[in-house]
Formats: C-alpha cells, sequence, structure tokens
C-alpha cells in the first residue's frame, strides 16, 4: 500500500508533522514524536484502527484517501511456479525444497524433500 499521509495533510494546509501531531492530540489521539515521524517519513508497518480513525476525522478523509493500493508490488513478491522455496531453480533432485501445482485448484504448492547427509547437531551437554 501506498501511504499517502503527506499528501492528504498538505490538502488541508498542514505542512508539519508537529502540527498535525498536535491535532491528533485534539482529537484524541495522544501519539510519541517518533511514531509521529514515523507515519509522515514513510508509510507504516502496522496501523491500528482506531488510530486510522482519528487521522480520517482530523483530515477529513477515508481510508482510501491515504492509503493507495500497488499491485506490481505483490505480484512482484509472488513465487515463481518453477522456483523452489530455498531460491535455486534446479528442482527436487538436490535436496532442496520444489514448487508443484496442484491439479485441484492450480495453484503452486512447495513440495519437501529430505536432505540427506546433513545430520542436525547434537545438543548441548
Amino acid at each position: 500500500m501506498q501511504w499517502n499521509l503527506r499528501i492528504r495533510a498538505a490538502e488541508r494546509g498542514i505542512w508539519k508533522s508537529a502540527q498535525m501531531r498536535r491535532m491528533l492530540a485534539e482529537a484524541g489521539l495522544e501519539i510519541s514524536a517518533g511514531k509521529m515521524s514515523s507515519w509522515w517519513a514513510g508509510t507504516p508497518a502496522t496501523m491500528r484502527l482506531e488510530e486510522l480513525d482519528v487521522i480520517c476525522s482530523v483530515l477529513k478523509c477515508t481510508p482510501t484517501d491515504l492509503m493507495s493500493p500497488e499491485p506490481d508490488k505483490v505480484a512482484a513478491r509472488r513465487p515463481r511456479a518453477t522456483e523452489t522455496i530455498n531460491g535455486n531453480d534446479t528442482g527436487a533432485g538436490d535436496g532442496g525444497l520444489s514448487s508443484v501445482v496442484s491439479p485441484s485448484f492450480g495453484k503452486v504448492s512447495p513440495v519437501v524433500t529430505p536432505r540427506f547427509g546433513k545430520p542436525r547437531s547434537e545438543p548441548p551437554l
């Protein structure tokens, strides 16, 4: 998701994160300067719905105004059908994991093959 907080804030005449933080506090959301800085500077990894609700109230917008989907980034994260989970394309004969297409669903699922000759270490005494 693309985070558009600064754009939406600028549309409301808010140019500094401190000003936005004060407005959020007036609306009942007390957050740290560090958290406000991370929201202002980049895309948050997570966000509580209560926080999102207050931000939308202050900026007079909807969550869809603050976040835009990025389908290209989602597609780039999908593994290729021939790629193995271990990151090589040589197939199951190398002792790694290979991908198999399920005939019933058409989805790619990993197949686990054992790695012989690499026993686990002994536990400490």
